[in-house]
């Protein structure tokens, strides 16, 4: 039988009886049809499209036998309130059997403003660890081995100076740069467009951010510089496909700018990593992951004729927060097990699951428990990593994977023709593409369209008043004032003036930033004095509204 012929005989008939659920079905922006078969990918060329993981162009994997080696880095996202309390959750976390650290910090340090700043006042250590000097990075990483755990910090503005820190901890332990592996966010350009923890404009930014590259390089050559992020760029309303469009947007522009210093591509390019949000729609986002792998290789492999390593997209995911809801919040587990499933299956490097209880304040140590241990079930129980890329080969799946590439590449020849994405930034384009998707889906969910359980359908009445949760103590603010005080006090202040000079002497010149702020770091010089420095320098960027 031929499909248009089973259409005719069988479903024909079957709707006349039972009308579908309704007109049309989709993925967050792609069409969903009501059957795949090989008509659908008769295009699809295998060693072209797909071939065999570990080799270009990496569809099915970046590691020839992936899961079946080691599983991905088990890496929940934590930080609130002082470093002792976050050092107290790292190591309960790796207790339970996490593989590797995942740093949050409060908004003033995500700004480079101190804790003792008039405009900090209630913000700090709320959604995130208080990080105002070598002090507090020295007691953020108490007992904790860095030399054999892998840490990733999420700081983007201020990277270079918690990455100072984080390195001059090491060194005062004796451990050698060359041993530390870990990321750093450090991805300016999508804090223009879907988050906004900036500092500086942006080529300056990018100044900075090749300063890390080249400094990494030759001091830190297992370190992650970059986590190009397409997390935020989901979270804040956009589609699978311009989640990857506009985070390879940015990819590009950070290659180019890190070329325009004098590094040459396969210097840096092995150590770039992207940071991907795994939403419900399970089938879409295992075929989203395999879409970027294959984007990502041909774009260094044809645009900047890339070695093999360099070609290589590996990412961490991290489950999706605006999917939890308030109501029902035991419902976020199930939701969380789907995405965490969906970024394995993928072939995720490294994965963090969202707590159930996060729509309501921060994770206790029960929910985060929950959480890992939805990847511990998925690892050791389920069966799904048994096999490379099980899913491939699903009709559905390869038609949805380049379905989405042909997307995403329509979206980057536009960005192209706009002359790149600090260009259609300052356009606002990406800014409004995400705006009008997001809105669209609020009135999909409005219009019961889309249906969110336990909120717009399925509601109960419910009581959470018995429900725990972690709340960071009011007088913790003041104690990281007292303990910013006290190092302001103790230290060699004549020694930290000249180092600060230096730093700002550096932004005004052309040499790396690095190796200036790593002094002003071991001085115990504090974070917004430092930023203040390149502040003076580069100015402040002052986000433009288009309408």
């Amino acid at each position: 039988m031929k499909r248009k012929e089973w259409e005719e005989r069988i479903v024909k008939r079957t709707l006349e009886k039972n009308k579908e659920r309704k007109e049309d079905f989709k993925a967050t922006s792609l069409p969903v049809q009501r059957l795949y078969d090989p008509e659908d990918v008769r295009d699809l060329d295998y060693e072209r499209d797909l071939g065999y993981p570990g080799a270009f162009p990496f569809t099915r994997g970046v590691q020839p036998t992936m899961y079946r080696g080691r599983f991905w880095t088990m890496r929940q996202y934590a930080g609130f309130g002082s470093a002792e309390e976050s050092n107290r959750r790292y190591r309960y976390l790796l207790e339970q059997g996490q593989t590797g650290l995942s740093v949050a910090f409060d908004l003033p340090t995500q700004i480079g403003l101190d804790s003792d700043n008039v405009l900090c006042e209630g913000e700090v250590g709320k959604v995130g660890v208080a990080v105002d000097t070598l002090a507090d990075m020295e007691l953020l990483f108490a007992e904790i081995p860095l030399d054999k755990v892998s840490v990733s910090m999420t700081i983007n503005a201020s990277a270079a100076v918690i990455l100072a820190m984080y390195l001059a901890v090491a060194e005062k332990r004796g451990i050698p740069l060359e041993q530390l592996s870990g990321t750093i966010q450090n991805d300016l350009l999508k804090e223009y467009i879907a988050r906004g923890t900036y500092i500086y404009p942006p080529k300056p930014s990018l100044r900075v951010i090749a300063d890390i590259f080249s400094f990494c390089r030759e001091r830190v050559p297992k370190w992650n510089t970059i986590s190009i992020s397409g997390y935020h760029i989901r979270e804040a309303g956009s589609t699978a496909v311009q989640e990857l469009a506009f985070t390879f947007a940015d990819a590009v522009e950070y290659v180019k700018s890190a070329l325009a210093s004098g590094l040459k591509v396969d210097e840096f390019a092995p150590r770039l990593s992207f940071f991907f949000a795994s939403h419900n729609n399970l089938l879409e986002e295992v075929a989203k992951f395999r879409a970027a792998r294959r984007i990502w290789a041909r774009i260094m492999k044809e645009k900047f004729a890339a070695g093999e390593k360099s070609q290589l997209m590996r990412f961490h995911t991290q489950t999706g927060g605006v999917t939890l809801t308030a109501q029902q919040p035991t419902n976020n587990v199930v939701r969380v097990t789907l995405q965490a499933l969906a970024a394995v299956l993928g072939g995720t490097q490294s994965l963090h699951t969202n707590s159930m209880d996060e729509a309501l304040a921060l994770p206790t140590e029960e929910s985060v428990r929950v959480a890992l241990r939805t990847q511990q079930i998925i690892a050791y129980e389920s069966g799904v990593a048994d096999t490379v890329d099980p899913l491939a080969g699903s009709y559905y799946v390869e038609a949805m994977t380049s379905e989405i590439e042909r997307g995403v590449w329509k979206y980057l020849d536009k960005i192209e023709e706009m002359g790149g994405m600090l260009a259609a930034i300052e356009a606002g384009y990406p800014q409004k593409q995400i705006q009008d998707s997001s809105y669209s889906y609020q009135k999909e969910i409005d219009g019961l369209e889309q249906v969110i359980v336990g909120v717009n359908q399925f509601q109960v009445e419910e009581d959470l008043s018995h429900l725990k949760t972690l709340k960071v103590s009011p007088e913790g603010e003041e104690l990281q004032k007292q303990r910013l005080a006290r190092t302001r006090k103790e230290r060699d202040n004549a020694a930290v003036q000249k180092a600060l000079a230096r730093v700002k002497e550096t932004a005004a010149a052309d040499g790396n930033l690095m190796p200036p702020i790593l002094e002003a770091v071991k001085a115990y010089a504090s974070l917004q004095e430092i930023c203040d420095q390149m502040r003076a320098v580069f100015g402040e960027y002052k986000e433009k509204i288009v309408i």
